[in-house]
């Protein structure tokens, strides 16, 4: 008996820290998010004060993804086998000093550098931070996810609308005020580190999830994972691919200020974030697998339609 309440011990500690703790690091994720689209949203404006191309705008979005996501699993492994708790403090520095960087850069390369960093910064943040998620979740991993990743999907909405409204008038150092954002991020996580810290004592997984997990083969692992990445490969390729380039193709196209086509980024991402709150107790309830490919094969039939709007526009103001 006495083992059995052992074992649950997280479980019942678990909801009594849960709604702060997946709060925290939500706002957190937001912070983080906001950062990291500063980037996408003041492309036209790099673009206009160092005379890019479209090829060098294409480069500082490889930079910062290759940064932000191929450092990831080493971020994870590292961290799997030794927890650092701070080291989310740690990734939101990097993202502060990128910031700064980007604020003042007067060179192609400094803003690659500025990139880079924040890069960096996203790399260290969300494997930890989602590990943290996990553990505050009380069991209900779905919705805690959703809670967590709604942060930083409307963080990601909240950058063009920032930058249309503080940016593009004020001009490119205006970003460098964006550090405060930064070290909020920074403060709060010192207080989730420490939290993070006393529940890794805990053990995180309850007796029936390691029944489950024994019970799966090497092969069968193997495969969801492989799915799972592809799945995830695909989804991010064509988000990142129109959030780079839909503020360019709302201007060329439809002749829209910068500032307008923000906003309609903002709607755009915004919807993402919506799709997040929805997609989180759906899949408590019908299962995560059936919420992820309705996710991206969902999706499909208006990815394939964005590019005809341009003519079905013409054709109905015709």
């Amino acid at each position: 008996m006495a083992s059995k309440t052992d074992s649950n011990a997280p479980q019942g500690a678990a909801p009594k820290t849960a709604v702060v703790v997946l709060v925290a690091i939500s706002i957190c994720h937001l912070l983080n998010d906001v950062i990291q689209s500063l980037i996408l949203a003041i492309y036209p404006m790099l673009k206009t004060s160092l005379a890019l191309d479209f090829a060098q705008i294409g480069f500082i979005t490889f930079t910062f993804q290759a940064t932000a996501s191929v450092l990831q699993p080493l971020v994870g492994y590292l961290t799997d086998r030794y927890p650092t708790p701070y080291s989310l403090v740690v990734g939101m520095g990097s993202s502060l000093l990128g910031l700064i960087l980007i604020a003042f850069a007067s060179t192609y390369v400094e803003v690659l550098a500025g990139a880079a960093l924040i890069g960096m910064g996203s790399s260290v943040f969300h494997p930890e931070s989602s590990r943290v998620a996990r553990l505050a979740s009380g069991g209900r991993h779905s919705t805690a996810q959703a809670v967590f990743q709604v942060g930083g999907n409307f963080g990601t909405a909240l950058g063009p609308l920032l930058a249309a409204f503080i940016v593009i008038p004020y001009g490119q150092t205006s970003i460098a005020w964006f550090s405060v954002v930064a070290l909020l991020g920074m403060v709060l996580l010192t207080g989730v580190g420490g939290w993070y810290g006393k529940a890794l004592k805990l053990p995180s997984v309850s007796h029936d999830e390691r029944k489950a997990i024994a019970a799966l083969s090497r092969r069968e692992v193997a495969k969801s994972i492989a799915l799972l990445v592809t799945l995830t490969f695909s989804k991010h390729f064509y988000l990142v691919s129109i959030t780079s380039f839909y503020i360019f193709y709302l201007i060329h196209t439809f002749d829209l200020p910068v500032q307008t086509a923000q906003l309609y980024l903002f709607l755009f991402l915004g919807s993402v974030a919506a799709g997040t709150v929805i997609g989180g107790p759906i899949g408590d309830r019908i299962g995560t697998r059936r919420v992820i490919w309705w996710s991206i094969l969902g999706v499909l039939p208006f990815t394939l339609a964005l590019p005809m709007s341009a003519s079905w526009e013409r054709r109905f103001s015709a």
